[in-house]
């Protein structure tokens, strides 16, 4: 983790060397008192580990300096947040990228500003006691899923990918809210989900340790969360999301510096936040998921056209294009 973090901040000063505030705010957004932009940040979901760089940026004063009040909302999931986003309800959204595909292709108007989560967090998930050290030891044994995201849909593919069948894994559709709970209550030997949010809570609940298999880490690997905007914000006020993208790139490679400073910061300004301790974790095992070659949320066309690729092979994207027509590199690529 120490070599993700200098390999981050090593680029970061060059990044933000120039920050300057000028140009023509003419956002959907108000302008309070102290002259800033008052701007939304939709997350994908209630407060959990990830989002620690985003109060972390608050509290230093990252977006003040561009000329940005913040206002960070909780989300109820990444379709949701996207959703709000096309429709103009709030002006930015930190959404999962496969989910931001889905709705590209269905003619919903926003595109990714850069992916943060390079390796993503997809896995499958379950109690060390259960002795699964590979996905070989998955066989005969029963799996959590939620029909409609991507780790179902591709789940199937990544046990063909590492020698199994489909049927040798018996898999139990479960709603997304009710996932750990199933695992917890030994309803299924294991779930898929994002691990570093879910590990640490499971481990939280029931006193007992987690261990988990990255599909990244076995041959397939989705990008993860990252920035979101409507295409009308960004031909209306390009300047805006310019110095939205750099306060949130200085956020998240400060927070990598700072991991105990980005806890603290968001226990003092989320709200339902998980304890410290919970939080602290979530953190850490999300800081080695950012690309280690440059700055946060600067992508390549392979990442994005992997992606494209598994999600139009195995998550029925329709009429896939290239990444262009998802993704804007020019905003995180700005320094």
């Amino acid at each position: 983790m120490k070599r993700t973090a200098t390999t981050i901040l090593a680029t970061v000063a060059l990044l933000f060397a120039a920050t300057g505030c000028g140009g023509d705010d003419s956002s959907d957004g108000g302008t309070g008192a102290d002259g800033k932009k008052e701007v939304t940040l939709t997350l994908n979901w209630v407060p959990y580990g990830e989002h620690a760089p985003f109060y972390y940026g608050l509290q230093k004063g990252f977006f003040s300096a561009e000329g940005i009040d913040l206002k960070i909302l909780p989300g109820n999931g990444s379709g949701n947040t996207v959703k709000q986003v096309a429709q103009k309800q709030t002006d930015f959204g930190w959404a999962d990228s496969p989910v931001l595909l889905k709705s590209v292709a269905s003619g919903m108007p926003v595109r990714s500003l850069g992916a943060y989560l390079e390796k993503g967090p997809s896995s499958v998930e379950f109690f060390t006691e259960e002795n699964i050290k590979t996905p070989a030891d998955l066989k005969g044994k029963t799996v959590g899923g939620t029909p409609g995201d991507a780790l179902y849909a591709t789940f199937p593919a990544w046990l063909e990918k590492n020698g199994l069948k489909k049927d040798d894994v018996k898999v139990v559709n479960v709603d997304a809210a009710g996932k750990i709970a199933a695992l917890a209550e030994g309803r299924v030997d294991a779930i898929m989900g994002f691990f570093h949010d879910q590990a640490p809570t499971i481990e939280s609940k029931t006193g007992k340790k987690v261990d988990v298999l990255l599909f990244a880490d076995y041959g397939m690997n989705l990008l993860g969360t990252g920035l979101i905007a409507n295409t009308q914000t960004l031909q209306k006020d390009p300047e805006l999301a310019r110095k939205f993208v750099r306060a949130t790139q200085k956020s998240w490679a400060e927070a990598a510096r700072d991991p105990a400073g980005a806890v603290s910061a968001m226990t003092a300004l989320a709200e339902n936040e998980p304890a410290p301790e919970v939080l602290t974790k979530q953190l850490t095992l999300n800081l080695p998921l950012i690309g280690a070659d440059g700055p946060p949320g600067v992508n390549t066309e392979a990442q994005w056209t992997e992606t494209i690729d598994l999600m139009s092979r195995y998550a029925e994207l329709k009429d896939p294009g290239a990444p262009n027509a998802y993704w804007d590199a020019s905003y995180a690529a700005q320094g």
